[in-house]
C-alpha cells in the first residue's frame, strides 16, 4: 500500500534538462519531490527541483551523494554512466529504473539493432559499417540512399547522414566521425512513437502519435496518429514487445517507421499488419521520457512525467487516455549562432485559446536548439489537419531572432 507523508519520496534524475524540469513538475502535485545531477549551474531543471548536484553525468561520487539523498533514482539523459550507476545501486541499495543494463543496448545503435532483430522485433535491414568499402557494400546491398548512423552519441538527429551514392560514402564517414551503421533507407508513410510504460507488474501505452521531422528533428507531434486502426493497434503490439525486452521500471519512447504497402526495407515481414495497410518497423528507443510524448501533459489523463515518476517509485500506473486531439510543436531556436535566450512574439501565443506554452529554461539560444514546445488541443469538429496548420501558425509569430 502506498502512504504518502511530509516531506514525501525523494526521487534522485542524472539529468536536468528540460526532461528533468518536467519530470519535477509532474512529481510535485504527487507529494514527490526531486534533486537533479548536471553539470550545468541553473540547469533547467534546477528552477522546478529541490535541489541540483552540480557534477558531470559520470561522477560517480556525486551519484552515490545523489542516491544517499533519494528514496529511488532514475535518469533523463542517455549519457548517464550505466557502470557507475551499477556500482551505486549495489552498494547503496538505492533502486535505480529503468535499469543501467538497458543503457547497454541503447548507447550503441547496432547492439541495440542486433538485439531487437533476434528478439523478433521487425526493424530495418542494417549492417555495421568500419570504412568507406563497407558503406558502398551496403549501398550495393540495400540500394541508394542509405542512412549512415552513428553508433554512439547521436540524438536529436545528430550522427544521422543520409548517403544519396556510393561517392558521398567517404565524406558521410568523415560528418559522422566515429563508429557507424548503415540502414536501408525505409520508404515510409509516417513515422510514428508509442511512448509506453513498463510499471511494478503492469504495462501501459498511450496512443499512438504521428512525429513530424525536417532535418532529422522532431518538429511536430500529431495525437492520434493519421493512421489506420489496425496500423497503430500493430505499433502498440511492437512496442510492447520492446517493454518486453527492457529491464526496469519507467518509461520508454519508441520511435517507429509506418511503411507502404511493400514491405522491402525488413528484416522480417511479421511486422505488417496481417489487416493490410503499412509495415511498423522500429527505429530507435529511448529509455526515458521523449519529445514525442510532451503532449501528454494537457492531451491525456496522466502524462508520461507522472507515469515515469509512478513507475519508477513502483506505483500504480494512471490512465493513458486520450482527452482529446491534440497537436505539438516544438520551438526551435532560429538563430544563426549562439546567443541569450529571448522569445519574442509570445503574446499572441498565450492569447490562442486551448494553447499551452511550456518554456524550458535554458540560459543560451543555438540554431535548432529545443527551447520549449506548444500544444493545442483540439475544439469540437475540428480536424487533425486543422488543428497541426494551427499549431504551426502560432509556432511561426515567434522568434528567438
Amino acid at each position: 500500500m502506498t502512504t504518502l507523508r511530509t516531506p514525501g519520496p525523494t526521487l534522485g534524475v542524472v539529468g536536468g534538462g528540460q526532461l528533468g524540469r518536467m519530470l519535477a513538475e509532474a512529481a510535485s502535485p504527487l507529494g514527490v519531490e526531486l534533486i537533479v545531477l548536471d553539470p550545468t549551474p541553473e540547469c533547467p531543471a534546477s528552477l522546478v527541483a529541490r535541489d541540483q548536484i552540480v557534477a558531470d553525468f559520470d561522477d560517480e561520487a556525486a551519484i552515490r551523494e545523489l542516491a544517499e539523498r533519494a528514496d529511488a533514482l532514475t535518469f533523463e539523459i542517455e549519457l548517464a554512466d550505466q557502470d557507475a550507476m551499477d556500482r551505486v545501486e549495489e552498494e547503496t541499495g538505492v533502486p535505480i529504473h529503468p535499469k543501467p543494463a538497458t543503457l547497454e543496448l541503447i548507447h550503441d545503435k547496432l547492439v541495440q539493432k542486433r538485439e531487437l532483430r533476434e528478439a523478433g522485433i521487425p526493424v530495418p535491414r542494417f549492417r555495421g559499417v568500419d570504412d568507406a568499402d563497407d558503406v558502398r557494400a551496403a549501398i550495393d546491398e540495400f540500394g541508394a540512399p542509405v542512412m549512415l548512423k552513428a553508433r554512439t552519441g547521436g540524438y536529436d538527429g545528430r550522427g544521422n547522414v543520409p548517403v544519396e551514392s556510393a561517392d558521398d560514402a567517404e565524406g558521410a564517414l568523415d560528418a559522422v566521425a566515429g563508429p557507424a551503421m548503415v540502414e536501408a533507407f525505409v520508404d515510409y508513410a509516417r513515422e510514428v512513437s508509442v511512448i509506453a510504460v513498463k510499471g511494478d507488474g503492469e504495462t501501459a501505452t498511450f496512443p499512438v502519435t504521428e512525429t513530424i521531422h525536417q532535418e532529422e528533428i522532431l518538429r511536430e507531434t500529431v495525437a492520434p496518429a493519421r493512421s489506420g486502426d489496425d496500423v497503430r493497434e500493430r505499433a502498440r503490439e511492437v512496442a510492447l514487445d520492446v517493454l518486453d525486452l527492457m529491464e526496469g521500471r519507467g518509461v520508454y519512447g519508441i520511435e517507429l517507421f509506418e511503411t507502404r504497402e511493400a514491405p522491402r526495407d525488413s528484416e522480417r515481414s511479421s511486422g505488417r499488419s496481417s489487416r493490410g495497410g503499412g509495415e511498423i518497423l522500429l527505429n530507435e528507443i529511448a529509455p526515458r521520457p521523449h519529445n514525442s510524448g510532451h503532449w501528454t501533459i494537457e492531451g491525456t489523463v496522466s502524462s508520461q512525467f507522472e507515469q515515469h515518476v509512478r513507475a519508477v517509485l513502483g506505483w500504480p500506473l494512471g490512465s493513458t487516455d486520450l482527452r482529446g486531439p491534440t497537436v505539438s510543436t516544438n520551438l526551435l531556436a532560429d538563430v544563426d549562432e549562439p546567443a541569450p535566450a529571448a522569445l519574442a512574439g509570445v503574446d499572441r501565443l498565450l492569447e490562442e485559446p486551448g494553447a499551452h506554452l511550456h518554456w524550458y529554461g535554458k540560459a543560451e539560444a543555438r540554431p535548432l536548439r529545443k527551447m520549449g514546445h506548444v500544444t493545442v488541443g483540439g475544439t469540437t469538429g475540428e480536424s487533425l489537419d486543422g488543428l497541426l496548420e494551427r499549431a504551426r501558425s502560432l509556432r511561426d509569430v515567434v522568434t528567438f531572432s
